[in-house]
């Protein structure tokens, strides 16, 4: 089992910046990709930003060059840091870690969601 805990998110005005945190623990020697989704109005959640454990990152197009992601492996923590915030990018933020089996499937565990605020 793996639980996480994010922090960091609130109201900022356009153009600011937050840095998002999301704490792993339980299994965490087990984590691969750590990283950020946000919830659609559809419910789906899609990609904002992963890293691997071995640092390898996929972004959103959308904010590869506004949001760095990071990731301490020694604590267990992934980083987003969202700069030159835009009021679209209001929206309630779900840390992701995945947990890899040395017999193969991999499951999938979530925060339970930061909200971010940008006002215009």
């Amino acid at each position: 089992q793996v639980q996480l805990v994010e922090s960091g998110g609130g109201l900022v005005q356009a153009g600011g910046s937050l840095n998002l945190s999301c704490a792993a623990s339980g299994l965490t020697s087990k984590l691969n990709n750590m990283g950020w989704y946000r919830q659609t109005p559809g419910n789906q959640r899609e990609l904002v930003a992963t890293i691997s454990r071995g640092g390898s990152t996929n972004y959103a197009d959308s904010v590869k060059s506004r949001f760095p992601i990071s990731r301490d492996n020694a604590k267990n923590t992934v980083f987003l840091q969202m700069n030159y915030l835009k009021p679209e990018a209001t929206d309630v933020y779900y840390c992701h870690a995945e947990l890899v089996t040395d017999w193969g499937p991999k499951y999938p565990y979530w925060g339970q969601g930061t909200q971010v605020t940008v006002s215009s």
